[in-house]
């Protein structure tokens, strides 16, 4: 199979997500994986991806790819994949990679699997495996017909061991798209701390913290552990903590190693949002409260007596 990948990367930093989707590419479904790197710093982006197991790279360098904008990149993937029919596009399921697929998918009248946690392939043909109805149910799900676009949900998919010395043969193109609508005049961080996304371990606050001064043990927990800070739409709605700590159906989409929810119910929207976690240990006084269900670990009790408890030994284990 040949497999274009969309790379995102950071001034040239292959981001995770990207990385994750190459080695699916690469290791699940045993293609050959042409990396798409665009903007100023595409070339290092390009370096990145051969580190990260892609065979060979197309780029453009065009300055007006560096924002990211889908009305930028969507017309010179679609006018790739149109003039070299590969088998599969796949980009990670971040909001750029969402925008994008979509966007070539509309284009191209061509079918989408989205936000996949699994993938397979029998005679060129994917088989891949997505949550639906809120993460109840797992899907599987295939393109019949025509390039098969899939975006893969962030954390599902272990990235390959890096080569810093592999390297691959490198087409450069020019940009598709002119006149954009719209222009991105700077960049900043929506939030200080580690990323949600891309978060080995996640503490997360709900109702149950109380208020803003809630999350101050949840805080020290996460400098502790090196964690991202999460919260349920009860505690955003309520205004205790910023929209981007957001986890479940409405916010972010998560899967770390370790998910410590404090305070949470586990309503089946906030589920949604963390239930492929691969670890999780819930702190809750209600015994009977759903997250239990999700939980390899659960304990009932005060989480502002368990937390600071955790905190301090999680210190003495951690130096």
């Amino acid at each position: 199979m040949n497999i274009f990948v969309y790379v995102e990367h950071i001034d040239g930093a292959v981001t995770g997500t990207s990385q994750e989707a190459i080695a699916a590419a690469k290791r699940d479904l045993g293609g050959t994986v042409t990396a798409l790197a665009f903007g100023s710093a595409a070339n290092d982006a390009a370096a990145g991806a051969f580190a990260a197991g892609a065979d060979s790279a197309i780029v453009c360098t065009d300055a007006s790819l560096d924002s990211g904008l889908v009305e930028a990149s969507g017309p010179l993937v679609t006018s790739l994949v149109q003039s070299k029919s590969p088998d599969a596009l796949i980009a990670g399921a971040s909001v750029a990679g969402r925008d994008l697929t979509s966007w070539v998918a509309f284009d191209l009248d061509a079918g989408l699997i989205s936000d996949v946690t699994a993938m397979s392939a029998d005679g060129g043909r994917i088989t891949a495996t997505h949550p639906v109805y809120a993460g109840k149910l797992l899907s599987e799900a295939s393109i019949p017909a025509g390039v098969q676009i899939i975006s893969t949900r962030s954390r599902a998919f272990e990235p390959l061991e890096a080569n810093a010395g592999a390297s691959g043969a490198i087409e450069s193109v020019d940009a598709a798209a002119s006149g954009l609508s719209t222009e991105v005049q700077s960049m900043a961080a929506a939030s200080a701390g580690v990323s949600l996304n891309d978060a080995k371990v996640i503490v997360s606050g709900g109702r149950g913290v109380g208020g803003p001064e809630g999350y101050d043990p949840l805080k020290e927990l996460c400098s502790t552990m090196g964690a991202a800070l999460g919260a349920s739409r009860a505690a955003v709605d309520a205004g205790w903590i910023a929209y981007d700590h957001q986890v479940g159906q409405t916010g972010k989409t998560v899967s770390p190693d370790l998910y410590i929810a404090c305070g949470i119910s586990g309503a089946i929207q906030h589920q949604a949002g963390m239930n492929t976690s691969k670890n999780v240990v819930a702190i809750n006084k209600d015994g009977e409260a759903p997250i239990f269900k999700l939980a390899r670990y659960g304990v009932v009790g005060d989480l502002f007596e368990i937390v600071p408890a955790l905190n301090e030994e999680m210190k003495k284990r951690l130096g």
